[in-house]
């Protein structure tokens, strides 16, 4: 793939919110945990976890948690997108905090972005109460839900919303 393929890759990418109600094949999970492995982190602590849900059960669980975002039942997989705080702040202290938070919202997007490459929708979402998630996936006290990506057959394609020019958030050398 050169630059202008990857740009455009990028650009055809688009949020979705209605899915078929078809679970995920488990290489097409293989892939994308395979890509999310390879996301940077800080300090190669990968200070990030992730919890997949398939049971629709537990995605309806999550879907409440999640002030039912209905996208959350329809998916094939949710992925549960955690930072590790323990891992990060074993090296870098308080500013650890920040790495795992950073180490979790890089995996989501390599996992947003393996979906693409699969011919998948996602939606990520972060709107959801955090204690919830906590109860419904009984995660332990060091790890903080930072996603619930939302993965599957979409039921219609998406579009990608329009975006500021560069020059509105660019600036170079002071503000």
């Amino acid at each position: 793939m050169d630059s202008s393929e990857f740009l455009i890759f990028l650009q055809d990418r688009a949020s979705v919110r209605e899915f078929r109600d078809f679970p995920l094949a488990d290489d097409e999970i293989a892939y994308m945990l395979a890509c999310a492995r390879t996301a940077p982190t800080a300090g190669n602590l990968e200070s990030w976890d992730l919890v997949l849900v398939t049971d629709p059960e537990q995605r309806a669980a999550l879907a409440e948690a999640a002030h039912d975002q209905t996208q959350i039942v329809q998916a094939g997989a949710i992925f549960v997108v955690c930072s590790n705080y323990v891992r990060g702040m074993a090296r870098f202290q308080e500013r650890g905090i920040l790495y795992a938070l950073e180490d979790a919202t890089i995996v989501c997007t390599y996992l947003m972005l393996a979906a693409h490459a699969l011919h998948l929708q996602s939606c990520w979402t972060g709107s959801f109460d955090d204690e919830d998630v906590r109860t419904v996936l009984d995660l332990p006290p060091h790890l903080r839900p930072v996603a619930l990506l939302a993965v599957g057959n979409g039921a219609k394609g998406g579009v990608s919303p329009e975006r500021r020019p560069v020059d509105e958030h660019v600036h170079q050398d002071f503000w």
